[in-house]
């Protein structure tokens, strides 16, 4: 979701705004790793944290981080960071904002049409992104089983079958992508602190 193997040096030394790949990173990946520990069913976790990092980590943190490389030129990043944070923060309105105004997800098939249609986009970005360095390519990899696994918990529960072994494998892998996405956000940082690529992400 950003460019890390860009020059950490020129990073620093770079007039105006920084790289944002950061913060957008992060957002991106402590929400995901979140969500993903949830899915699993194991820890008892609610959808409370989840909301509270899709409206201002992930959400709004991203969508600025997405504007902050649009504005440096970044196409890729840019759009990747503008999209996800779009993302939590509209799953953050279906889920709270709009059943209070208009109305809650109709069933099964609404929530299934929104996770094909972020299929598709992260497809998108899954075709670019090995130009980015291998922590983008994984995550970017790996996001694409999550939403393909969420398509097809979406589509079980559309024939009434729950099956938990498969759910704690779908939150497992939401949270590696997470973690990768985290790790790739970890390399920026400490690269472009230290002046040289400590971390080959």
């Amino acid at each position: 979701m950003a460019t890390p193997a860009s020059s950490p040096s020129t990073a620093a030394s770079s007039p105006g705004w920084a790289n944002p790949a950061v913060i957008g990173l992060m957002g991106f990946g402590v929400t995901t790793m979140v969500t993903g520990l949830a899915n699993t069913g194991k820890l008892g976790l609610t959808f409370n944290p989840i909301l509270g990092l899709a409206l201002v980590f992930g959400g709004a943190a991203q969508l600025i981080a997405g504007f902050v490389a649009l504005n440096k030129g970044e196409i890729f990043a840019g759009s990747a960071f503008v999209a996800y944070g779009a993302f939590w923060m509209s799953l953050f309105a279906m889920l709270t904002i709009l059943p209070t105004m208009f109305s809650t997800p109709a069933g099964i098939n609404d929530i299934l049409a929104f996770w094909v249609m972020w299929t598709f986009i992260t497809v998108s970005f899954a075709i670019n992104a090995p130009k980015h360095g291998l922590g983008v390519t994984a995550t970017f990899a790996l996001l694409t089983v999550a939403f393909l696994l969420l398509d097809i918990q979406q589509w079980m529960k559309s024939g009434n079958v729950t099956n938990t072994t498969y759910n704690v494998v779908m939150g497992w892998e939401i949270f590696l992508t997470g973690l990768v996405a985290w790790l790739t956000a970890t390399a920026v940082l400490t690269n472009a602190n230290y002046g040289r690529r400590l971390i080959p992400l």
